[in-house]
């Protein structure tokens, strides 16, 4: 993400020539959600008898309490460690105070070792254990985020009453409202999908974040309104490695939250807010390259894709079930994997088939181009665990040669009810995912990515705070 290699010692630097006042040290809860405290510049110089970048909080690391953070510690054992990982520093381009954010990798200070929830240091564990199967070097990832923008959201809960209400100026179910005056322009349901303004409404603020993006180091390649009605949105990073996609995840919701948040409006990566219209998903692009060669090319394969990547997509299909449980993980994410929809249900692949799970893009014929997309995940993932699980489940196709059989490239809107059967789908709901994830999750542990606890407490985390408490609910 930033343009030279970054070291405590430049970083002191640019603390001084640029005078920053704060540092902002960001980490990642077990579910997603990025977590921060902010220190002073000046705790930054370690030990005053010694080099100020190697002393100190550059060795030594802060502590925190682990046990209040989703996933993490009981509050028997709560002290935890964070380290900071100087590459990763970047001006906070949101913070009003000239800040500069480092995230921060966690490990525990009786053992010193990483900790083994977190998921940064899961997603380093992915990586690692790629380069040690010698099948390639690089993951290459690039995850197509969808997400709304609502001007109003309100929701209740309570012992006598239950409700959610949204808005958004340019909702379709607002053509008739008194707005002093109504200009219409209102995208008609499944109709948001490219049209220029003022139907986008959109477009001036999708360039504001796309340059707060940019100003933070993301790499955009392009933006644009999405198919449902009210602001449904899209913005695309350039596909990096494993690791930095899912640093580079992180900044982009910051940034698209905060940015909305500024101009009094709201955005939700929620898979499925809207009723009978589109829903957001993420689609991810994947390729794995060895010695700059992309391993996933072979110019007389089907779509141009070789044996290698058919047995990748192998890995993902006979995983998917799994694979929900961390891609697809809550509740509202199996309101938008409906069967008989756009949605991307069917366990098949296939090129330019959108209703696929793994689809095989053809824009190109460019060797270093040739990738798969995986059709099923959403926004409400945890980054670091989804790419890195969708890594190991295709690596796992590879290591056992596991044949995704022929490439399905009817239109499964107009199969038979008989043809539709035998089509094996993605679970129907978050229990029917943490199901499978319970009784297949080996793949995951190899090289030690995943630790048996990480999955326990990943499965009991969704069962209860999650299915059991939204079962209680009216």
């Amino acid at each position: 993400m930033a343009s030279e290699k970054m070291t405590p010692e430049k970083i002191l630097k640019k603390v001084k020539d640029e005078n920053i006042k704060f540092i902002d040290l960001k980490f990642n809860d077990l579910p997603g959600l990025w977590q921060h405290f902010t220190i002073t510049a000046g705790q930054l110089n370690g030990n005053p008898d010694s080099d100020p970048a190697k002393g100190g909080i550059w060795a030594e690391g802060i502590g925190f309490d682990g046990s209040s953070i989703r996933g993490f510690q009981e509050i028997q054992e709560s002290d935890m460690i964070l380290k900071l990982e100087p590459d990763t520093a970047i001006i906070d381009p949101i913070c009003e105070h000239p800040t500069l954010s480092i995230i921060c990798d966690i490990f525990d200070p009786v053992s010193k070792k990483p900790y083994t929830r977190d998921p940064r240091y899961i997603a380093k564990k992915a990586v690692k254990y790629l380069k040690s199967t010698g099948l390639a070097d690089t993951c290459y990832c690039g995850p197509e985020q969808e997400f709304f923008i609502f001007d109003d959201v309100r929701f209740d809960q309570d012992q006598r009453s239950g409700y959610y209400y949204i808005d958004s100026i340019e909702a379709d179910w607002n053509t008739g409202k008194d707005e002093k005056p109504n200009l219409g322009y209102k995208p008609r349901y499944k109709e948001g999908y490219f049209p220029v303004a003022p139907h986008d409404s959109l477009q001036d603020l999708r360039s504001e974040i796309v340059e707060t993006m940019e100003s933070a180091g993301l790499e955009i390649e392009v933006h644009h309104h999405e198919v449902a009605t009210a602001g449904q949105c899209e913005i695309d990073m350039k596909y990096k490695d494993l690791l930095k996609m899912g640093d580079q995840m992180m900044w982009f919701k910051y940034v698209i939250k905060n940015v909305c948040r500024k101009h009094n409006k709201v955005a939700t990566f929620m898979p499925k807010p809207i009723f009978q219209d589109n829903g957001s998903g993420m689609h991810v692009h994947q390729s794995l390259f060895k010695d700059g060669k992309n391993m996933f090319f072979d110019p007389k394969g089907y779509a141009l894709i070789s044996q290698t990547c058919k047995y990748y997509i192998g890995g993902l299909l006979k995983h998917a079930e799994a694979l929900s449980a961390i891609c697809s993980p809550t509740t509202n994410s199996y309101k938008r994997l409906v069967p008989g929809f756009e949605a991307p249900v069917n366990l098949v692949y296939s090129a330019r088939n959108r209703s696929a799970a793994v689809r095989i893009p053809m824009y190109s014929e460019n060797p270093n181009a040739k990738r798969i997309e995986y059709r099923p995940p959403d926004n409400t993932c945890n980054g670091y665990l989804a790419l890195s699980a969708l890594l190991m489940a295709g690596l796992d196709g590879i290591e056992n040669k596991i044949d995704p059989g022929e490439p399905f490239d009817k239109d499964t809107y107009t199969l038979s009810a008989k043809e539709s059967k035998k089509l094996k789908t993605v679970p129907g709901s978050l229990e029917q995912a943490v199901n499978a994830l319970e009784k297949d999750h080996k793949f995951l542990l190899k090289g030690d990515v995943f630790t048996q606890d990480a999955i326990n407490v990943w499965i009991n985390y969704k069962r209860t705070k999650e299915i059991d408490e939204r079962r209680s609910m009216r």
